[in-house]
């Protein structure tokens, strides 16, 4: 390829994936990098009928060596041979959708593994369909593609402009990840985020540690854990000369970054993170995944049932994790 290739998953098709995919293939010139989508023609039709767009035809092809070399835009359709189920339905768990999902991002990280793509952006899947179709211990894009890479420590990053976002854990009950809040996972992603972020070309980031607690736990009135286990674990971090603040109370903690302060908040748990990014800017807010050793960003929102089929979806969230991933890429072979 002339230019790096990206691809891009199309998620569940009963949720809003195909939809905003549509939507960008139609709005979007991509002269600056080429897009493998990757799923089946019959997925992104469904999403161009929901989005009342008569796309172009797509070449499609049934394995990666039938590409031709491209330059900029959209290359094709691979097909990962998941037929039409017959009664299809917007907005349903539907175990066809689950393995559709799945195997589009299997087979995106195996071409990504073997250098064939420069990185994957990724659609959103469905918990409950993936489990439908039998993947019992893929919780979600995460947790996937720790198994395909075997990746023992990973992240989700959530970035939007002005603010990124580290999550000490994500897919965990909140009582689990209080208690998931120990010196050693977080003196463990801390050093995952430094070895990331530095090498994606952001030298020395500045790392604040968010607060478990209200307040900062009050010196112990509040809880211990700021004293017990994020205080040490910062210590830690910084001996071995990574520059890292806190605890700081959740409350300040994401304003002063955003205010410029900090390069990366690392998050004790799913909300707090997300809530600051989203409340922030929802509609150009991005994830990408730390600890694997290729490039994948994907939309910071999930599959939509409640809109999908209808036409609402917006895909600027879609434009934005494209562009990450392109910037990434771009730094990354700098």
């Amino acid at each position: 390829m002339t230019l790096p290739l990206v691809g891009i998953t199309m998620g569940d098709p009963a949720g809003i994936g195909p939809e905003v995919l549509a939507k960008h293939v139609h709005r979007q010139d991509c002269a600056g990098i080429g897009l493998l989508l990757i799923g089946s023609a019959w997925a992104l039709a469904e999403g161009a009928a929901a989005a009342n767009l008569a796309l172009a035809p797509l070449p499609v092809f049934d394995s990666f060596e039938d590409l031709p070399d491209a330059g900029g835009g959209v290359a094709g359709i691979l097909d990962i041979g998941v037929h039409r189920p017959s009664d299809f339905r917007h907005g349903q768990v539907q175990v066809t959708c689950g393995h559709h999902a799945v195997q589009a991002v299997e087979m995106a990280a195996a071409l990504c593994l073997e250098g064939r793509l420069a990185a994957m952006v990724t659609c959103p899947i469905n918990k409950e369909a993936i489990r439908a179709a039998g993947c019992v211990n893929d919780i979600g894009h995460q947790e996937i593609l720790a198994r395909l890479t075997g990746s023992v420590s990973t992240a989700t990053m959530l970035m939007t402009p002005g603010l990124k976002v580290v999550h000490l854990s994500t897919h965990k009950p909140l009582i689990e990840a209080a208690r998931y809040a120990t010196r050693a996972n977080v003196r463990e992603k801390l050093g995952l985020i430094h070895e990331s972020l530095d090498g994606w070309g952001l030298r020395r980031p500045r790392i604040a540690v968010a607060a478990l607690n209200p307040h900062g736990g009050e010196g112990g009135l509040l809880g211990r854990e700021e004293i017990d286990e994020l205080a040490p674990a910062v210590a830690d971090a910084r001996r071995k000369g990574l520059d890292v603040t806190g605890p700081i109370p959740a409350d300040s903690v994401f304003n002063r970054a955003i205010g410029g302060e900090f390069d990366v908040v690392l998050a004790l748990y799913h909300d707090q993170g997300h809530i600051a990014v989203k409340v922030h800017d929802f509609h150009h807010s991005t994830t990408a995944t730390l600890g694997i050793p290729f490039v994948r960003t994907s939309v910071d929102h999930g599959t939509a049932f409640d809109i999908a089929g209808l036409g609402k979806a917006d895909s600027r969230g879609l434009a934005a994790a494209i562009d990450a991933a392109q910037s990434l890429v771009e730094r990354r072979l700098q």
